[in-house]
């Protein structure tokens, strides 16, 4: 699948990505202006928006995939081809999810609800949105376990990785990323998974579900509490047979590049060392952009530590690596985002990034050397 290309003036080793996706995400589309069901819950939300004083309107929407669809249509990227998700099953979702927490939301089919007080909400498309977010998030494990594919990313929505086993939170319903590395263990034959989340939120549900899970390794950067959810605190290891697997790196706002790859390459890469997995999966938000006012993460960081996490999947299992979307929701940068992710995962030539401005200064350097400095002519 893999073959050597020229480029520029070295030799990069060009790889096949699959992006797998499905329209039918594209349902799923919460109105805050419709009719919702009524309940104590619909009252409260509607209390708060209604003091923003501003209109409102449901921030993780369709243009988030069609933003990213559009952009890889105007600038494809070699190596990288499409695919079609599919959906989720009842059984798949409940090696995660509780079959209460599943049957509640299964009798929202077609409905229009408010599911949480942090306004996540579904529309009368969108179970089944979230069953194919799942289920896509589980294509693209099969295929880079079974070796269709050198690495794969699952374009999907409503996103996962805040829902809980019990609790649909933070924009997720069902926790994707959790259902596709609890198929792999079942199913696949991967016993020992890593999960790396970059979301800027912490990603609580996926923490929940594997804290006490001694083969998911669950490692995730993220702004530090108070920033919403307000968990993964640095003492965070997990429990039980689980203790040490859990790894958190809260962050404070505005960090950037250099210090989330002094990260991933001073504590991950050991981590991953000691851990070997065979199979490493990533919760890939692009809310740490600065254009969502997060935190510093540019196009370059994100490739970069895209290139970071597929070395470790070489070293250990032999390069098997699914990427499924979380946040981000300027659709600029987040289309930008996964685009400069999709170029790194296919061998694309990379730039090490460096601090905010200091390339700027470097080449300000340059070109005022020698011109303070005395004239050495007779």
């Amino acid at each position: 699948m893999s073959n050597v290309i020229l480029e520029g003036v070295g030799l990069v080793q060009q790889r096949d990505v699959t992006v797998f996706y499905d329209e039918r995400v594209l349902a799923h589309n919460p109105d805050t202006n419709g009719e919702f069901l009524p309940s104590r819950l619909d009252k409260r939300v509607r209390t708060i928006l209604s003091g923003l004083n501003v209109q409102w309107k449901y921030p993780e929407h369709p243009g988030r995939m069609t933003a990213i669809m559009d952009l890889l249509s105007r600038e494809p990227i070699p190596g990288v081809r499409m695919e079609p998700g599919k959906a989720a099953t009842a059984e798949q979702l409940g090696r995660v999810h509780t079959t209460s927490f599943l049957n509640d939301i299964f009798r929202l089919r077609n409905q229009s609800a408010w599911l949480d007080v942090d306004t996540t909400a579904v529309s009368p498309g969108s179970v089944e949105a979230a069953e194919v977010a799942a289920g896509t998030a589980i294509a693209a494990v099969e295929a880079v376990v079974e070796g269709r594919t050198d690495s794969a990313f699952a374009m999907v929505r409503p996103p996962g990785h805040h829902a809980e086993p019990v609790r649909a939170r933070g924009f997720c319903l069902f926790n994707n990323v959790a259902v596709a590395a609890a198929h792999a263990q079942t199913v696949l034959g991967c016993e020992r998974v890593l999960i790396v989340d970059w979301d800027a939120h912490h990603g609580n549900g996926t923490q929940d579900i594997f804290w006490a899970h001694p083969d998911t390794m669950f490692f995730d950067i993220h702004r530090a509490s108070p920033f919403y959810p307000g968990s993964g605190a640095l003492t965070d290891i997990g429990a039980g047979l689980g203790e040490g697997t859990t790894i958190n790196v809260p962050m404070p706002g505005g960090s950037g590049d250099v210090a989330y790859l002094k990260a991933l390459r001073e504590i991950l890469v050991p981590a991953a060392d000691y851990f070997k997995p065979d199979l490493v999966l990533v919760s890939a938000g692009f809310d740490a952009h600065w254009f969502d006012l997060a935190m510093n993460v540019s196009y370059d960081g994100f490739a970069a530590m895209t290139r970071t996490i597929q070395e470790i999947a070489d070293k250990h299992c032999d390069g098997r690596l699914a990427m499924i979307l979380e946040g981000g929701y300027n659709t600029e940068s987040l289309s930008r985002g996964v685009h400069a992710v999709l170029h790194a995962l296919a061998g694309g030539d990379l730039k090490e990034p460096k601090d905010a401005g200091i390339e700027a200064v470097e080449s300000a350097i340059e070109f005022h050397k020698g011109a303070f400095e005395p004239d050495k002519t007779d």
